[in-house]
């Protein structure tokens, strides 16, 4: 948004410098990102005469001119033809630097001195194009800088306003917040028009189809107008801003636009059939040309404003070809209206259009100041092109906004800001921006917002108003008072870390897939119909159905990358994911939402190389990470269960794990059957573990023991026994002598097939003897190993080798 230093002096009284102005914007939350000087280096450029004009002695186009700068008589060689003695010029003074670092000399031309330089509006920036010099009015003063003689000597502020601003999108906006911060009054531009002609009701009427797109729609008729170029002033004003000058009319709509804020529209009245203005939705797949010359397609969301058969504009965002202004217009409606800024945003996006119009409604206008807005360009289109204004104004105002009052807290403003005001204060605030302000209580405010301020909403926007006009500058700045924390993270979010890291650390890489899920996944795990994890919790509104579900486990979704990557070609995997599954729960309302650990491998055990075997992961593989996993959480009585095991693994090749009787996980093979389901061809290997039970079973610090300082003894026992005793019996069967003696019991060899009996098999354990007060000999250990011996033949039948 750009406005003009002398613009804003209109609206209201201050003497800051432009630097100052800029500071003052900037610190009520109106940033200035750039400050333009128009002609203020150009001071050397004055106003002259001209006294005589002659041919160029050794030139046929130039011409040897005395120019009078109202001191002196100067020689001047000029090239241009639109000039004669008497006119009073533009004279660019040796000395001078003019747009585009062009510095004027004193020099000679064709044997002829010339001392300056006769300027037109491109030379000086004041145009794009000129056709010859500047010719000035004659009762410009002789001598006087030129652009404080034009009046276009300015400083041009460029805003950087956020979205919620509308109401700074217009000088009167930007005046408005200015005359409230240093305490002013606003002097608003005042207008008197004469209602000369018929009345507007006999002439026009407007109808509204779709009031909750335009709750308001005022206009006016003007006959009698001149279509002509603009005044001076008025295209330099215009200019300032950025805008291109078109006619008086078009100029008038625009000028208004940048003062108040609020976008008017004209129309070629002899091109509205029967008269007529009816606002309403577009056709589907309606065709209309706007003023760009581009045509659109319409849909039922644009709204248009239409004459008694076709579309002539699109509200609140370009008009139509076939009502624009032309050379020969004399009958002009004008139009000021208040449209949803939804439905302008939907149109102008869809379309991409972008206009000034189309800015300020996307963002919101003041409905309550459509009149005024329409009555001052009717009052200037009068003045500067000669129309008459007929009688009377079309209001059509179907659907009336109700006032916004909001509650304010004396207390919540200084609690908020820092500071300490008094109901008097906030008040005098609240009055200088314009907004009504009652009490309603010791230390209550009642607060009527202004339909100017669309971004008022709630008692925290009057906050920032308070902040905002006491200065943020003025604020004090403390330190927090904070309560101090110790930084040390809790043992469950240790222990997770812990895990997460670990895995990351042993080759697996972190998935996250969405918590989402489908039955149909469920049901391809094979569960069992009673299986809590079949009751998946459902989503009201699932955007697919391969989310229509909360994961009640987390193999689904390793699975499913697994097989992502397989057709990948990525064969060799270890991935893990540690996050929610969510249970549902007898007679609640919400589920229970256990965080799992869940790790999936297949492929080579190791990567391939020249010193590596090819050997495929397997079910010990697998079983090692949950172990050197469990390792973390220092469990005890750990054991696995092959008895029974989830419907999803490969019968015989998995287990579910216990910690004091009670399930923590499970891991095997994946079924053959499930692998199928989710298209993979290959072995994977599973595990999941409840994250939660194994933090609840840790038993967190471990305990620090010294080394025996006498040596241990080691003694092996090699032994046949039924292919369905367990390795787990056998060390348990061992760790049941209780003796302090015994320090480990590892298995080291495994045998069936040849010289073995059918049925049987041969396992060898190590066990590992010692004491922390001496060195026990051969006679202890072996009554101690014998022990053991007959403990394993009594209650495993076992038979030494």
């Amino acid at each position: 948004m750009k406005v003009t230093y002398n613009w804003l002096k209109e609206f209201v009284d201050f003497d800051l410098s432009p630097e100052d102005l800029a500071h003052l914007l900037t610190m009520l939350g109106l940033e200035v990102d750039s400050i333009e000087y128009i002609g203020a280096d150009l001071d050397d450029v004055i106003v002259a005469l001209v006294e005589e004009r002659a041919q160029h002695p050794n030139a046929d186009k130039l011409s040897l001119c005395r120019i009078n700068n109202g001191k002196e008589i100067l020689s001047v060689v000029c090239g241009a033809q639109n000039f004669k003695s008497g006119d009073k010029v533009a004279l660019a003074q040796v000395g001078s630097t003019l747009p585009g670092d062009f510095k004027i000399k004193r020099s000679k031309i064709r044997g002829e001195e010339s001392c300056g330089m006769l300027c037109s509006e491109k030379e000086l920036g004041l145009a794009d194009e000129s056709a010859g010099i500047m010719v000035l009015s004659e009762d410009l003063q002789l001598g006087k800088p030129l652009f404080d003689a034009l009046g276009i000597k300015d400083v041009v502020f460029e805003i950087g306003l956020t979205p919620n601003r509308a109401d700074c999108l217009s000088v009167i906006g930007v005046a408005r917040e200015i005359a409230a911060k240093l305490g002013k009054k606003v002097r608003y531009a005042s207008h008197q028009i004469s209602e000369t002609g018929v009345d507007v009701n006999s002439i026009a009427s407007v109808e509204i189809i779709d009031p909750d797109l335009c709750p308001r729609y005022t206009a006016r008729y003007v006959s009698g107008c001149k279509i002509a170029p603009s005044p001076q002033w008025l295209v330099n004003r215009l200019k300032a801003l950025g805008q291109r000058s078109i006619n008086n009319v078009v100029d008038i709509t625009n000028y208004v636009l940048m003062e108040y804020g609020h976008p008017l529209h004209a129309f070629n009245f002899r091109e509205l059939k029967d008269g007529k203005i009816v606002v309403k939705r577009a056709s589907a797949e309606e065709k209309f040309i706007t003023l760009d010359g581009q045509e659109r397609e319409l849909n039922p969301t644009d709204l248009t404003i239409r004459d008694g058969e076709r579309a002539v504009a699109l509200a609140g965002i370009m008009g139509g070809e076939n009502s624009e202004i032309a050379d020969d217009t004399s009958e002009i409606l004008l139009e000021s209206a208040y449209f949803n800024p939804s439905a302008v945003r939907l149109t102008s996006k869809r379309l991409g259009i972008h206009t000034e119009s189309s800015h300020r409604f996307e963002r919101g206008t003041d409905f309550n100041i459509v009149t005024t807005v329409l009555d001052r360009a009717a009052s200037l289109i009068a003045e500067l092109a000669g129309g008459v204004v007929a009688k009377g104004i079309i209001d059509v105002f179907p659907c009336h906004i109700p006032e916004k009052r909001i509650k304010l807290r004396i207390s919540r403003v200084n609690a908020i800001i820092g500071i300490s005001l008094d109901e008097a204060e906030v008040t005098s605030i609240f009055t200088n921006l314009e907004f009504s302000v009652i009490k309603t209580a010791p230390g209550e405010l009642e607060v009527s917002v202004p339909s100017f301020r669309v971004d008022i909403e709630r008692e925290i926007d009057l906050v920032e108003e308070v902040a905002r006009l006491y200065g943020f500058e003025n604020i004090p700045t403390t330190m927090p008072v904070v309560e101090v924390f110790s930084d040390r993270i809790p043992h469950y979010q240790f222990l997770e870390r812990a895990a997460r890291g670990h895995l990351s650390s042993t080759g697996f890489n972190e998935v996250i897939n969405f918590s989402f899920a489908s039955n149909h996944d469920i049901q391809r795990l094979r569960l069992c119909d009673t299986d809590r994890r079949n009751a998946a919790v459902a989503l009201l509104n699932p955007l697919v159905d391969e989310h229509a579900v909360m994961r009640t486990t987390l193999l689904p979704g390793l699975l499913q990358t697994a097989s992502r990557n397989f057709s990948l070609r990525n064969l060799n995997l270890r991935l893990f994911e540690m996050r929610r599954v969510y249970l549902s729960q007898i007679g609640q309302e919400l589920p229970d939402e256990p965080l799992h650990i869940a790790g999936l491998m297949s492929g080579l055990r190791y990567t391939e190389a020249w010193n590596q075997t090819k050997e495929m992961v397997d079910f010990y593989d697998i079983k090692g990470v949950v172990e050197s996993v469990i390792s973390l959480f220092r469990l005890s009585d750990l054991s696995y269960s092959t008895d029974r095991t989830e419907p999803y693994y490969h019968p015989g090749k998995s287990a579910l794990i216990f910690c004091k009787d009670r399930q923590i996980g499970s891991l095997g093979e994946i079924h053959p059957d499930v692998q199928e389901n989710f298209e993979i061809e290959k072995p994977v290997y599973y595990f999941e573990l409840d994250f939660a039970s194994l933090v609840e079973l840790s038993t967190g610090t471990p305990v620090v023991k010294s080394p025996s300082r006498f040596p241990d003894t080691y003694r092996d026992i090699a032994m046949l026994m039924s292919l369905e005793t367990t390795s787990a019996a056998v060390i348990d069967c061992i760790k049941g002598i209780q003796s302090d003696k015994i320090k480990s019991v590892d298995i080291f060899d495994l045998y069936t097939g040849d010289k073995i009996p059918k049925g049987e098999k041969s396992l060898a354990v190590r066990v590992r003897y010692g004491s922390l007060e001496k060195t026990l000999t051969d006679e202890e250990v072996g009554k101690l190993h014998q022990k053991i011996v007959n403990s394993l033949i009594s209650e495993l039948n076992i038979k030494t080798r």
